[in-house]
């Protein structure tokens, strides 16, 4: 059983940036392919970005490429989402998400076998 907790969201003007953590209990955090989705309201939940499980792979979707990135320090286990030059469509609850899976990429949310709480993230015009 893993547990996720995020954290960092807030509200942000145009352009600015945040950047979300997201917490992992459990000592095989090191063992899990991570991925960051949205949910903006009335629209479905979608991929942001992923990890694999050392970090040496990472995948984006097209519309937050060359703006976000992920990392992860699995000495803290912990998962991170820089998001530089945001914009007002950013704005969603942001979820955090752990898989036992090989990554592929990351994009399909039944990859993911543990969800966070989600944090919200507002972005100002």
């Amino acid at each position: 059983q893993v547990q996720l907790v995020e954290s960092g969201g807030g509200l942000v003007q145009a352009g600015g940036s945040l950047r979300l953590s997201c917490a992992a209990s459990g000592r095989t955090f090191s063992s899990y392919a991570m991925g960051w989705f949205r949910q903006a309201p009335g629209k479905e939940r979608e991929f942001v970005a992923a990890i694999s499980w050392s970090g040496g792979n990472t995948y984006y979707a097209d519309s937050v490429k060359g703006r976000f990135t992920i990392s992860r320090d699995n000495a803290k286990n912990t998962v991170y989402l820089q998001m530089n030059s945001l914009k007002p469509e950013d704005t969603a609850v942001y979820y955090c998400a752990a898989s036992y899976g090989l990554l592929g990429t990351g994009t399909d949310i039944n990859f993911y076998d543990y969800w966070g709480q989600g944090t919200q993230v507002t972005v100002s015009s």
